[in-house]
């Protein structure tokens, strides 16, 4: 007799991973699917080889030219790729097998193949078929991730073009890089190849960097790399592509041509729902997204999706809160998923850490509010580890003083745009949170010294 699984979770990202131990360890029976490898985009080809190449090309940079400032010279420095990249392996090696030992652990039967829907069986549990077998369960869960969103551009079909995947492997830095697309993916990996010495150009459809990032923050870190040699061209399109040549238009309709080594494509990501199966069920889907309510719930009520597959904000620690409350529903725990406090993280040099509204949103709803800024260096560790270096601390409040949104520009804000992600979720006043104690010193500080000093209403 087949098994019939109280949840079959497709795709073993940080959405899907989560949910299935979290379901599992609660007394759910559960199955997870995987085609590639467990740990999804984030822990493969996403966050964690990323944030591991840019590390080492930060510790270079802090070793050499910029030690100086710190007292500190070296001589010799140089960073051996082949090594950086089997680092980067490694690690991935690690957490993919901590993974398997969760899922081990908390009970949950992996199966590493294409699991595909096939309507139901006659008692109304799902069909999916996968790996030459079909398994049963009372629920699923959908969280199949993105990959990267390639434009048409004519003559891309021709060039040997990077996207965040290719470029975590090459073998050997170009001799020139120009990334297409200056969001959060495409400026991290225009900071690792600045720093590696790499001359990299920017080309932008948009009038800013970051998308709807802060304005100037976006505008500050554009500065910042402006100043290290990378050319940026906004409100540019990129109308074709050849060999060793990228040609674009500018604002004014003149065409130009940039010579590159190597072209990285960088202009978003598309949930990934090919293949799955999701007709077989009447699953709707909306501009090749999978929307979902509160609870997570498709257009089929015993069907979830977690993650990119929805659409909504394309993070692995929204995937990990979403496959939660997902979860939640399941046992019915009380529950529903908000967007009001969704942290975002560039992680360039400096970083840029944002959370809760911006102030282009605000005017574009009318909606009243005050900003209360300041400069990083008003905390004292922040200029100890950051000499002739600045960034900015914004908070916004509206009419009630409530903590609406925060933007910060500066090295490991990072580590606590949490503290500000709680106050906007949370709905806490600036009084509220001048009256939480920060340790001294700490660039954490930043958040009190931003707050507190003000006359009280």
């Amino acid at each position: 007799m087949t098994a019939i699984f109280d949840l079959a979770v497709i795709g073993a990202g940080p959405g899907g991973d989560n949910a299935a131990e979290y379901a599992s360890a609660n007394g759910l029976k559960t199955i997870i699917f995987e085609k590639n490898n467990v740990g999804g985009v984030c822990l493969n080809e996403g966050c964690v080889p990323t944030k591991t190449i840019l590390h080492s090309a930060h510790i270079y940079h802090k070793a050499g030219a910029d030690g100086r400032k710190y007292a500190v010279s070296a001589e010799n420095i140089e960073v051996a790729l082949d090594k950086l990249i089997a680092r980067k392996n490694k690690i991935i090696k690690k957490f993919s097998a901590g993974i398997r030992g969760d899922f081990k652990n908390h009970g949950v039967e992996l199966v590493m193949a294409e699991a595909v829907l096939n309507g139901k069986d006659a008692d109304g549990n799902y069909r999916i078929d996968a790996g030459g077998e079909t398994y049963l369960a009372k629920h699923i869960l959908l969280a199949t991730g993105s990959r990267s969103f390639i434009p048409p551009i004519p003559g891309l079909d021709k060039v040997d073009y990077w996207t965040n995947k290719e470029a975590l492997d090459c073998k050997e830095l170009p001799k020139s890089l120009t990334v297409i697309g200056g969001g959060v993916i495409g400026m991290e990996f225009v900071s690792f190849f600045n720093t590696m010495g790499v001359p990299v150009t920017v080309v932008e459809m948009m009038p800013k960097i970051l998308g709807p990032m802060d304005e100037e923050l976006s505008e500050e870190l554009m500065k910042t790399y402006e100043k290290r040699g990378v050319k940026f061209y906004l409100n540019t399109k990129v109308v074709e592509v050849a060999p060793g040549v990228v040609y674009a238009e500018l604002p004014e309709g003149e065409r130009i041509e940039i010579p590159s080594d190597r072209i990285m494509v960088s202009v978003g990501r598309k949930a990934v729902t090919e293949g799955l199966g999701l007709d077989s069920l009447g699953i709707k889907t909306e501009r090749g997204a999978v929307p979902v309510n509160e609870h997570m719930q498709t257009s089929d009520p015993n069907v979830y999706a977690c993650g990119d597959i929805t659409g909504q904000a394309l993070l692995a620690h929204v995937a990990r809160r979403e496959g939660q409350v997902a979860v939640h529903h399941l046992l019915g725990v009380e529950d529903a998923m908000s967007y009001k406090a969704i942290p975002a993280i560039v992680y360039t040099d400096p970083e840029v850490s944002s959370v809760g509204a911006t102030e282009r949103e605000l005017k574009l709803n009318n909606i009243p509010y005050e900003v209360l800024r300041l400069p990083m260096s008003y905390s004292g560790r922040f200029v100890i580890e950051n000499e002739q270096v600045n960034g900015i601390c914004k908070v916004l409040t509206d009419a009630e003083e409530k903590i609406i949104g925060a933007h910060l520009l500066g090295n490991t804000s990072s580590e606590f745009i949490t503290i500000i992600t709680l106050a906007v979720e949370k709905g806490m006043t600036v009084d509220e949170l001048s009256r939480i104690v920060f340790p001294h010193p700490t660039i954490s500080e930043i958040l009190f010294s931003t707050t507190y000093p003000r006359k009280r209403r």
